[in-house]
């Protein structure tokens, strides 16, 4: 198991990463979702020792790593880029990091073969690494990670160069992959649609710390706060007073929300307003129609006053409407 406890990173003077703590335990595959400059790539480094933390510890199977060097780590990396050698062929760069451990060339050809093969490339061992394309390019990169039977598999924004049939593709396989062998896995991203397909915890990172670490259903169903809710997309996320009574003033008129909170009256907090339609728990919402987006098989409807809802037929735009929405109380 990975535990990370208690890291800091300064970049520049400034904080980056404050007090990250965090485990991987054995077949899980975690998530780190961030903005861009959020600090991922720095911690996914510092955990494969590319990096030194100011403080804090990594460790893995209770075994402290401050003073163990990357290559003895037994830990895969898969880049964005590839970094596979361009003068070697498919086979050489799968079996690079077993020739730097001395491994007996008879294992290192069943490896190879093997990794090959799980990656769908059987038969492309004697191609130029240049010839192939991204995404072949990806499944050798994969294939090296995975031949040197890591102890933990770590991934910086592996699919971010691939159009979108081939990232969805690669994902799917990937998530197979890991689900077969059971090799723990970071997977770093700022892409979301990713994040939720391939993760079974979900870590967001937001001003250097981690401010969410659930299941991407707990996440999505719990944000817990104005921020993860706005970056994931959940909804509008509106500030009102607190009236006392479960009422709460906005400027969207007075909403109704059955909250778990303490709160004194006239404090300042934040709603999410998801932009589904519902009967029950409902508040109502209006306003003319400004904008509409067709979005998979349905209208995403934006209002006026900024609010959006999603409606199964299309109004029409300018067109006053009313709809009934659940709003939660965030804080």
């Amino acid at each position: 198991m990975l535990e990370v406890r208690n890291l800091y990173k300064t970049y520049e003077g400034k904080p980056l990463l404050t007090d990250i703590s965090f485990t991987v335990a054995e077949g899980e595959t975690i998530c780190l979702l961030g903005a861009s400059g959020s600090g991922k790539s720095t911690l996914l480094r510092m955990i494969a020792g590319l990096e030194s933390p100011d403080s804090g510890i990594v460790a893995f199977d209770g075994l402290d790593l401050s003073s163990t060097p990357p290559h003895l780590r037994d830990f895969g990396l898969v880049f964005q880029d590839y970094a596979l050698f361009p003068h070697l062929n498919v086979s050489d760069n799968v079996a690079f990091g077993l020739k730097m451990r001395r491994i007996e060339q008879y294992e290192i050809a069943d490896r190879v073969a093997s990794m090959l093969e799980s990656v769908n490339l059987r038969g492309f061992e004697n191609r130029n690494v240049t010839d192939l394309s991204g995404g072949e390019q990806q499944r050798v990169a994969l294939a090296r990670a995975l031949a040197i039977r890591p102890r933990l598999l770590m991934f910086d924004e592996p699919l971010g160069a691939l159009d979108r049939a081939l990232r969805e593709g690669l994902l799917q396989e990937l998530r197979g992959i890991l689900h077969r062998t059971k090799i723990p896995a970071m997977y770093v991203t700022h892409d979301q649609a990713e994040a939720f397909a391939i993760a079974d915890r979900i870590l967001i990172l937001h001003d250097g710390e981690i401010v969410r670490d659930d299941t991407p259903k707990a996440v999505t169903a719990d944000p817990k706060s104005a921020f993860v809710a706005r970056f994931l997309g959940l909804g509008d996320v509106i500030e009102a007073g607190y009236l006392g009574r479960n009422k709460f003033q906005t400027t969207y008129g007075v909403f109704t929300v059955k909250c778990g909170h303490k709160h004194a009256k006239g404090e300042r907090v934040h709603l999410l307003a998801r932009p589904l339609e519902v009967r029950r728990e409902a508040n109502v919402v209006g306003g003319l129609v400004s904008d509409i987006v067709f979005d998979r098989d349905r209208f995403k409807v934006t209002l006026d006053n900024g609010l959006q809802i999603y409606m199964k037929d299309a109004p029409k735009v300018g067109r006053k409407i009313t709809a009934r929405v659940k709003v939660e109380c965030l804080s």
